[in-house]
């Protein structure tokens, strides 16, 4: 960030009084510009015994295999944005189930929120940013070829462990990755 929203002169990134991190801040106006993490929704959805995947046509990871999942929008709830991608994603009308994973992904200042779903009338497909979808036998999923980490821990917490509506939820990070 490089200038204040609410008056455009140029922000500092320093810790404001009474506060204990760095934010940006307006010298200017006085205002303070807080970052949040921005929340991923997906959903591990199944169809007789197997797990629906979909290949990514977009970056970052085009090519690789993910469940459909995508940013929540305002206005939503976070079953309403998993559904939402599920059908934006893999054109799969879901019967939405509990939440199981929740997964913080610090470095790119994220949390992925993941649940469980059982495909209605056994059809799907492409969406845009999806180059194909299908069904894979647990034993079949091409775990090298998984997107992102939170999609692997994601993943084996649903496989590893049988879903019940009253939980539990699994907490997990990805491991932080040290820069030179």
């Amino acid at each position: 960030m490089n200038f204040c929203s609410h008056c455009g002169k140029p922000v500092a990134l320093e810790v404001p009084p009474g506060d204990n991190r760095p934010r940006y801040l307006c010298r200017s106006c006085g205002h303070v510009h807080y970052e949040n993490p921005r929340i991923v929704v997906g959903c591990v959805v199944e169809h007789a015994g197997a797990i629906l995947l979909c290949r990514r046509a977009i970056e970052p990871r085009y090519g690789f295999w993910t469940v459909p999942a995508g940013f929540m929008e305002l206005g939503e709830t976070l079953g309403e944005a998993a559904a939402r991608e599920t059908w934006e994603e893999a054109e799969a009308q879901v019967d939405l189930g509990a939440m199981f994973a929740v997964v913080d992904v610090v470095q790119a200042r994220q949390v992925h929120v993941f649940f469980d779903g059982v495909l209605r009338q056994g059809t799907f497909g492409a969406g845009e940013e999806t180059l194909e979808s299908r069904l894979f036998a647990p034993p079949d999923i091409p775990w090298s070829e998984i997107a992102f980490p939170s999609v692997t821990i994601a993943l084996d917490q649903y496989l590893r462990n049988p879903r019940r509506a009253d939980g539990p939820v699994h907490l997990a990070s990805v491991p932080r990755v040290r820069l030179a």
